[in-house]
C-alpha cells in the first residue's frame, strides 16, 4: 500500500510544490489548511506520516495520540524543531527536518531589513506616494567600516557574513561551536557574546531557539549594547523578550529593529487578519514604531527555497519508507 501522508498548516503554494514533487513518488497526500493542535489531532488518525510547519506544536500528549493512530514519522518542512517535544517522541516516533532549504534566501532578507531600516525606504515609499519629497527624517549611515555582530554561524549566518563582508563591514560573530577555518578564510572574528553586544552597530540573530537561547535578547543584554544599535531577528521570535525590546525602543537604546519573527506569532503569521481587530497588545505596540519593520516570517520564501523544502521533505519520507538512514533525523 502507498503510505498516507497528511500535511498540516498548508497554503496553496505548499500544495503546488508538494504535488509537483510527488509526481516522482506517487504517494497518497492529504492537505489540511489548519494548524495541528490537540483539538484536531484526530485528523491524523488515517495517516502513516504527518508533515508539519513551524507553528504546529506537538506536545507529549499529542505524541501519544499520534502513536496510537499509527503515525510513524513526523516530517518538519522547516529547519527549526523547537515546536516538538523530542523527549516524548524518543523511542515512539521518528522526526526529520529540512536543515538548509535556502540559507541565501534568509540571509538576503536579513540584508533587506537592514537596508530598509537604515535608509528609511519604507518611510520614503509612503511619502513619495503622497507627493512628499522632503528628506527630513530619512538620514541613514554608511555601512562601510561599521561593525556587524552575527549570533549563530550556521549556513544562514555564514551566507549573511559573506554579504556583510562585501559591504566592507567589520564582522564579529558568536557561536558555541565556532568554525575558525571558515572565519580565517572569509575574514571575520569570533568573540564572546558580551563583546559582540558591546561592539556591534548592527546585531543579527541567526541562531536556533533552544533552552540556552530563549530570550537571549532581554533587559540585561540590551544594557550591554551601543545606544542606537540596530537589531535584526530572522531566527525565532522567542530569542527576544518583546516587552524589553519595546522599552529599549522607547528609550532610544535600540535605534531600530527588523523582525521577521515574533514571540507569539503562531496566532497571526501566515494568515490574513486585515479585517479583524488586532488583540495582541504587544504586537500592536510594535507596529506603531516607525523605526520597526515586521515581516510575516517570509525570510525563507523564495521559489528556490520552496522547491528545496518540498524535495528534501519528500526525500526524507522516501528514505524512511525505504528503510534507509535518515540523514536529517532530529533526536532528543
Amino acid at each position: 500500500m502507498k503510505p498516507r501522508i497528511a500535511f498540516f498548516d498548508t497554503k496553496p503554494y505548499d500544495k503546488e510544490s508538494f504535488t509537483e514533487i510527488n509526481s516522482k513518488y506517487k504517494y497518497e497526500l492529504k492537505f489540511f489548511r489548519y494548524h495541528l493542535t490537540p483539538d484536531n489531532v484526530v485528523l491524523a488518525q488515517n495517516a502513516d506520516i504527518i508533515v508539519i510547519f513551524v507553528n504546529d506544536t506537538i506536545n507529549s500528549l499529542m505524541i501519544d495520540k499520534l502513536v496510537s493512530f499509527g503515525v510513524k514519522l513526523i516530517a518538519l518542512r522547516c529547519a527549526g524543531f523547537n515546536n516538538i517535544d523530542l523527549k516524548a517522541a524518543k523511542g515512539k516516533i521518528r522526526v526529520v527536518r529540512v536543515p538548509a532549504y535556502s540559507p541565501n534566501a534568509v540571509a538576503e532578507h536579513t540584508i533587506a531589513l537592514m537596508m530598509t531600516l537604515n535608509r528609511k525606504i519604507h518611510r520614503a515609499y509612503y511619502r513619495t506616494r503622497d507627493a512628499n519629497f522632503s528628506l527630513h527624517g530619512l538620514m541613514g549611515f554608511d555601512m562601510l567600516n561599521k561593525t556587524a555582530g552575527v549570533i549563530g554561524t550556521g549556513k544562514i549566518g555564514k551566507a549573511l557574513i559573506r554579504i556583510l563582508s562585501g559591504f566592507g563591514m567589520k564582522v564579529i560573530a558568536y557561536d558555541p561551536y565556532p568554525d575558525c577555518d571558515y572565519a580565517n578564510k572569509i575574514g571575520y572574528e569570533y568573540v564572546e557574546l558580551n563583546t559582540l553586544f558591546n561592539d556591534s552597530d548592527i546585531i543579527s540573530l541567526n541562531c536556533p531557539l533552544t533552552k540556552e537561547t530563549k530570550f537571549l535578547i532581554n533587559k540585561n543584554t540590551i544594557e550591554l549594547m551601543k545606544k542606537g544599535v540596530m537589531l535584526i531577528n530572522t531566527g525565532r521570535g522567542k530569542l527576544i523578550k518583546t516587552f524589553d525590546l519595546i522599552q529599549a525602543l522607547k528609550s532610544g537604546k535600540i535605534g531600530s529593529a527588523g523582525l521577521d519573527v515574533y514571540e507569539e506569532e503562531s496566532e497571526y503569521f501566515f494568515e490574513d487578519h486585515s479585517d479583524l481587530v488586532l488583540t495582541d497588545d504587544i504586537l500592536a505596540r510594535l507596529l506603531t514604531f516607525n523605526n520597526v519593520i515586521i515581516t510575516s516570517h517570509q525570510g525563507f520564501f523564495t521559489k528556490e527555497a520552496m522547491d528545496n523544502i518540498a524535495k528534501t521533505t519528500m526525500q526524507n519520507i522516501h528514505d524512511f519508507i525505504s528503510g534507509r538512514e535518515l540523514i536529517n533525523e532530529v533526536c532528543a
